[in-house]
């Protein structure tokens, strides 16, 4: 059974997933109708961060155009340019078991691509979610819908997983920001 979290809740995988090394981490989003002459286009990205809180290699930022992480334990599945359809938007799968042992934090983060000059930002997208399941059997662990309104926020930190004392536990983020993709390269860098 899946654990529904809030804004700040945490779960410890090891104990609520017990054996769980290969999991996907879904992203969704649905898009408000708008008026603004352009498309949406939402990337997820995943920062993989050592103890100093930075990208021990810029390899370790996986995005549409780096889809895989050196250590080959995260891959992204691709970009999806519309976020159109049912279910997840862009999906990211783990194995835990690759994880360099130098990572201690996964991040999370979807922002829109030319937010400023498209005139977006996520109070025009709605339903948005992360949440992980064992790829292995298709079984949902934990989920964390968005309910927050981001009125001008262009990027969001959706969630983490971290590790704390030898175990993986993931945090429902949810933590608006106005800043593009490169602020956050520019900070875990």
């Amino acid at each position: 059974m899946s654990i529904n979290l809030e804004k700040g809740g945490r779960i410890n995988l090891s104990k609520e997933a017990p054996g769980l090394k290969n999991a996907g981490i879904g992203l969704g989003w649905d898009i408000n109708a708008t008026d603004t002459g352009a498309a949406f286009d939402l990337d997820a990205s995943v920062f993989m961060l050592g103890a100093n809180a930075k990208i021990p290699s810029e390899k370790y930022f996986v995005f549409y155009n780096n889809k895989e992480s050196p250590d080959s334990s995260v891959i992204h599945l691709g970009d999806s340019r519309t976020g159109e359809g049912f279910g997840d938007d862009e999906t990211v799968t783990i194995d835990l078991t690759k994880v360099d042992p130098t990572v201690q934090e996964i991040v999370f983060v979807v922002t829109i691509h030319e937010a400023e000059s498209r005139r977006q930002n996520f109070g025009q997208v709605r339903n948005a979610f992360i949440r992980i399941y064992d790829t292995t059997t298709n079984t949902e662990v934990t989920k964390y819908d968005l309910d927050e309104d981001f009125s001008r926020e262009t990027a969001v930190e959706f969630g983490r997983l971290y590790k704390k004392d030898g175990e993986w536990r993931f945090q429902a983020v949810g933590q608006g920001y106005n800043a593009g993709l490169q602020s956050f390269v520019d900070k875990y860098v």
